[in-house]
């Protein structure tokens, strides 16, 4: 039957023939015996790589491909990384699905692209980013906000090579969501300094991103 409702099959498949340019590379970490959504993220990722032949599903295991987890930096699973022409950066940590569908298939366009529709203001600061940027978007596949968030944070990644971002489902990592305090989702952390709560816009997101390689740690 599938994780994909039967009605947007056919949707999915058409947008991504009219949008996918480039190849897209899917790497689905996995641990099929101690992760409890690892089947499901597999699952759903080679559902999606289904649609088009020019996305490219590629299945590790965490521990036994451990060299290439190191590589792509993954340090938890279930894990997905994104890559188009190269590697963007692009994480999604926990299941994609719910809310965090949408993110998933854009990611997958712009990846595709190499390109976003952030605004030339926002990519002219992205630009100016001179230090490495990690921001960790904090969300619940239930939370109708946390798409928008998730979404700007793998386009900022796109758009700088010094910036990579992971959406974290709180849900899957639990343990993660009490060692940074999320109360309330969306819940982003740049740097592991930075920290906001709620669906910012693209302009102040994108402030926090570059003021977080120099500032102390600050709330907003």
């Amino acid at each position: 039957m599938g994780l994909i409702p039967k009605e947007h099959k056919q949707q999915l498949k058409e947008e991504f023939e009219k949008n996918l340019k480039g190849e897209v590379r899917i790497l689905v970490f996995t641990q099929e015996t101690e992760c409890p959504f690892c089947k499901q993220a597999r699952e759903l990722a080679e559902e999606v790589g289904a649609f088009s032949n020019k996305i490219k599903v590629e299945v590790y295991d965490f521990v036994k491909d451990s060299e290439k987890a190191k590589e792509y930096q993954i340090d938890k699973v279930p894990a997905i990384a994104v890559l188009g022409k190269k590697d963007y950066g692009i994480r999604f940590y926990g299941l994609a699905y719910g809310y965090e569908f949408r993110p998933f298939t854009e990611s997958i366009i712009n990846a595709s692209r190499g390109a976003t529709n952030l605004s030339e203001e926002t990519k002219k600061k992205l630009a100016s980013i001179e230090k490495p940027v990690h921001i960790q978007v904090f969300v619940s596949l239930t939370c109708p906000y946390c798409p928008l968030v998730t979404s700007l944070a793998h386009q900022f990644a796109i758009e700088s090579d010094l910036v990579r971002a992971d959406m974290v489902d709180v849900g899957e990592f639990p343990h993660l969501g009490q060692k940074y305090s999320v109360m309330g989702v969306p819940k982003t952390v740049i740097n592991e300094k930075t920290e906001f709560v709620g669906a910012v816009p693209e302009e102040l997101f994108v402030q926090q991103v570059v003021v977080a390689q120099r500032s102390p740690t600050m709330y907003i």
